[in-house]
């Protein structure tokens, strides 16, 4: 059996968090090191350690995490202006090994959230 993630220990609540968000499936936290305004986390229940490990099975679930994405940002009144970024792997910035979305956003509409700062 593989060590539980800071994320597992988070859902276990053996770890505190500022859950925003939470169902069946996944939760929602604040980033303790947020890289925008708003940096929210949504975290599926499930420890699945990369997207691409994830297997036709987890579709529903892929879904749900974007959905939950979305009415967070509703929630959290950026829902007219807001990044999703799933990092994958090592190579791609991936520090915690349970996949998790990341929802940046500026409430102040900056233009650091525009595609040519991509």
């Amino acid at each position: 059996m593989t060590e539980a993630t800071l994320f597992t220990r988070i859902i276990n609540r053996e770890i505190p968090a500022d859950i925003l968000y939470e169902d069946d499936l996944c939760i929602v936290i604040n980033d303790i090191s947020p890289q925008a305004p708003v940096h929210m986390l949504v975290i599926p229940r499930k420890p699945i350690v990369k997207l691409a490990d994830a297997d036709e099975g987890d579709k529903s679930l892929l879904g749900h995490l974007m959905w939950v994405a979305g009415e967070v940002a509703r929630q959290a009144g950026v829902a007219e202006g807001f990044r999703l970024v799933v990092n994958n792997g090592q190579g791609a910035g991936q520090t915690i090994f349970h996949l998790h979305l990341h929802v940046l956003a500026d409430p102040q509409g900056s233009d650091t959230f525009s595609e040519s700062n991509m």
